[in-house]
């Protein structure tokens, strides 16, 4: 079996090599692993860094011209992807590439087509942070699972691994380009009525001094997306 591991990256210049590593070190038995690396037209070096580690040919590494955001990066991510499942992974070290495993067995085992990661359940370490940023999780949480009519605990979550079959199914309908991707995919997964399992995860969330991007205008759009995706 081939996991392939999604990277969108933009101006990750001093986490793009450790999370490499990271998913490196990551011991999957007898699951090989395709790291896809979308650099989304990156302006702080990290394009350079990428052109150094394509040398070494272990990864796939695809270059945006201009920058088109994350939702136009896993998109392309999932074009190339030759893997029987494949993860959505941030390049900014907030999720922690040893929750594959869980991530991957309701899929391996069959039970599910699609496996979406929760910050907010289970016994994982959490970074304690910001509390409107949970409140305003929880709130979109909720505003989508009344569209979908599913019972996910944390809809935003960058955790999201879905089946060979599963991307067929909802890739063709994916327009996002930029964080309305995690909106979207809940969307289209239950659209498509997708068996869908929720697994707790670890998350070491970032400050914006640390260079967290998502902001209260994603949040915002995030509510239009919400109606967008599940009504038209």
């Amino acid at each position: 079996m081939k996991l392939s591991i999604i990277i969108p990256v933009y101006n990750e210049k001093n986490t793009i090599k450790e999370i490499l590593s990271a998913i490196e070190a990551v011991s999957l038995r007898d699951i090989e692993k395709e790291i896809i690396v979308i650099d989304d037209c990156s302006t702080d070096g990290t394009g350079e860094i990428l052109k150094e580690i394509k040398k070494t040919k272990k990864y796939k590494i695809i270059y945006q011209a201009v920058n088109k955001g994350k939702g136009f990066a896993v998109r392309e991510g999932f074009r190339a992807a030759s893997g029987d499942v494949a993860i959505i992974q941030d390049a900014d070290l907030e999720y922690d590439p040893r929750d594959y495993e869980a991530m991957l067995l309701p899929i391996i085992s069959g039970k599910a087509d699609a496996v979406f990661g929760s910050r907010f359940m289970g016994s994982s370490a959490h970074r304690v942070l910001f509390f409107w940023h949970y409140a305003g999780n929880k709130f979109l949480t909720a505003l989508s699972n009344i569209f979908t009519n599913l019972n996910l605990s944390d809809m935003e979550a960058c955790y999201k691994a879905f089946s060979k079959e599963a991307i067929k199914k909802i890739l063709p309908d994916l327009t996002s380009e930029r964080f309305g991707i995690e909106v979207e995919l809940v969307a289209r997964a239950a659209r498509h009525k997708l068996r869908i399992y929720e697994v707790g995860i670890s998350y070491s969330g970032r400050t914006y001094e640390e260079g967290k991007k998502i902001n209260w205008k994603d949040g915002l759009a995030a509510i239009w997306h919400i109606i967008r995706f599940n009504l038209f």
